[in-house]
């Protein structure tokens, strides 16, 4: 594995950082701008994955980080549910859910073999 030395170089950030701005993009652009209170939840939830790790991160450590990186992933999947629901509600399109869908799942992947690589090392 590659040396970290921020935050900013796991991977894992890297992508719900990404996935915070497509929200943000998301919520601005479609009827969710108009539901003020998913809207806003869906923002904080996403925001949440990449602040988590990144606190995590700078706790110092290793249980400690681990417990953050369990609290990302909880973000993550309640960002997936508010998403689904998103769609269910005709706010965005199936193919943004699908795609934005598919990226969360990526980030609980990533994020679940971060956690089992840091339970393994000493």
């Amino acid at each position: 594995m590659p040396t970290i030395t921020s935050f900013k170089d796991i991977k894992a950030w890297q992508k719900a950082h990404w996935v915070s701005v497509e929200i943000y993009k998301l919520t601005n652009s479609t009827e969710l701008a108009k539901d003020f209170g998913l809207r806003d939840q869906m923002r904080r939830s996403s925001v949440s994955v990449s602040s988590n790790i990144a606190e995590g991160y700078e706790r110092g450590g290793k249980k400690e980080f681990i417990r953050y990186l369990i609290i990302a992933k909880a973000s993550n999947t309640e960002l997936r549910s508010q998403l689904l629901l998103s769609k269910d509600l005709n706010y965005i399109s199936v193919e943004q859910y699908e795609n934005l869908d598919e990226s969360l799942i990526e980030v609980n992947k990533m994020i679940s073999g971060f956690i089992a690589y840091l339970n393994k090392v000493k």
